[in-house]
């Protein structure tokens, strides 16, 4: 798959660059998930130029210093002395930098906490030293966002304060969603463009390795994720093992229980057997950023009408799907799991429509905030309306029903909801209803 996006990235990256050649030393940050395409990005910022490239695997210190050593020699063409600790390393390069200048990217950098994590001293210390008389573009990416938090944003950590520019890549748009599949897939349909983003959302590596496969209709994307030799199967636990470290099957039981549609906090405690959850949420939403905690739009934020949910789409579908699933994946049952994606899809896929339409409303700029609405009314059904967003204009709101098929739309029962929301919650708005479906895409 050719490479996409990313404008506004490898500008600022090649902007540094420059910087740091011409005047001096910078220090960039590139974070974002793993699949996100982290190292693609750099590479193709970078262009034809050679750069510094030290990748931080789990191996000893002095293993990765020697391989370390190597890859410098290339690169600078200089003889490097043997050396067996990162800060050697770290020192030569700067001391090369006084004379030279050149890209050093060091990735996967939070992994330096399970090797030495004096590491990030020793870096602290001799970029102090040497920053102002070198000139060293000096990148750093990593996987883990909790850990690469913790080393740029805490306050006590050596490097704190020390990053130039900090990226946080995003999935792909949904404007980027589509030119790929007019790309590879010019005849598709809205509702295999719908399975692109329901099964990836918008994460570059999910979306190649689907291109790859040439699998890009619906039937042909739920296939290629029950292969049984389906890098898919295993990718939600390699991604959130790092992450959670020896507490994981904690945090697991709450997000499947949330895949599955428990998303209030005593819903998900009584699937947990009332076993008090609330650090974990919290941790969960700020320290991970794998959760997010819904309200009613313009909702207090005190309010206790809070309903949680995964903000990654592809970790949604992985855990209602193949962790939900376990015991079938165990057992090699790819075909029973496939039947079961296939009868689940109409469902599952009515509520990624409305985060679809959600995303397209954000990235529009129309608006200034938007959101979902439900409030349980007494003695009638639960108030619930898929989303409502206000326009940059003042007073002026849309408010959408989203159904796969305008056929399943029931006009006077949404404009009763509306109603209803217009005298609870905006009265001085004036509301356009819409309901949107896959032909709106």
């Amino acid at each position: 798959m050719k490479f996409y996006n990313r404008e506004h990235e490898i500008a600022k990256l090649r902007e540094v660059r420059e910087l740091s050649y011409n005047d001096h030393s910078r220090l960039t940050v590139v974070t974002g998930r793993r699949r996100i395409g982290k190292t693609s990005l750099i590479g193709k910022a970078m262009g034809d130029e050679q750069f510094i490239y030290l990748f931080v695997g789990r191996k000893n210190e002095s293993s990765l210093c020697a391989g370390y050593c190597k890859e410098i020699a290339s690169k600078l063409g200089v003889f490097v002395p043997v050396m067996n600790s990162f800060q050697e390393v770290f020192l030569f390069l700067m001391q090369q930098g006084e004379t030279r200048h050149f890209t050093l990217v060091i990735d996967e950098f939070q992994e330096f906490f399970n090797i030495n994590p004096s590491v990030y001293s020793d870096i602290q210390n001799y970029w102090d030293q040497y920053r102002l008389k070198t000139h060293i573009n000096f990148i750093v990416s990593g996987s883990i966002y909790s850990l690469m938090t913790k080393i740029f944003q805490h306050y006590h950590e050596p490097l704190f304060g020390r990053a130039d520019v900090m990226l946080k890549l995003n999935p792909f748009s949904l404007s980027v969603l589509k030119q790929i599949m007019a790309d590879y897939a010019p005849t598709y349909t809205n509702d295999d463009l719908l399975a692109l983003y329901t099964v990836t959302g918008g994460i570059p590596k999910y979306v190649e390795l689907l291109v790859d496969s040439k699998a890009l209709s619906v039937k042909k994307i739920i296939r290629a994720v029950c292969d049984p030799d389906s890098p898919f199967k295993d990718e939600g636990k390699h991604l959130l093992v790092d992450e959670f470290g020896k507490q994981y099957g904690t945090y697991f039981s709450i997000l499947d229980a949330i895949s599955n549609g428990l998303n209030t906090q005593a819903e998900i405690a009584a699937a947990l057997g009332e076993k008090s959850i609330g650090g974990q949420l919290k941790k969960l939403e700020e320290t991970y950023e794998i959760i997010k905690k819904m309200r009613p739009i313009l909702a207090k934020r005190g309010t206790q009408t809070v309903r949680y949910e995964i903000t990654d789409m592809f970790l949604r579908f992985w855990f209602r799907y193949f962790e939900g699933n376990r015991t079938l994946v165990e057992m090699n049952q790819f075909e029973v799991l496939d039947h079961i994606i296939n009868e689940d899809y109409t469902t599952y896929s009515g509520k990624t429509l409305e985060e679809y339409f959600k995303q397209k409303f954000v990235e529009s700029h129309e608006y200034r905030d938007m959101g979902s609405y439900w409030e349980a009314k007494k003695g009638k059904e639960q108030c619930e309306i898929d989303i409502v967003a206000l326009r940059l204009e003042k007073n002026k709101a849309v408010v959408v029903e989203v159904k796969r098929q305008r056929k399943e739309f029931k006009p006077e029962a949404f404009a009763e909801k509306v109603q209803h929301l217009k005298d609870k919650l905006l009265p001085k708005y004036d509301i356009e209803q819409q309901c949107l479906t896959l032909d709106d895409m």
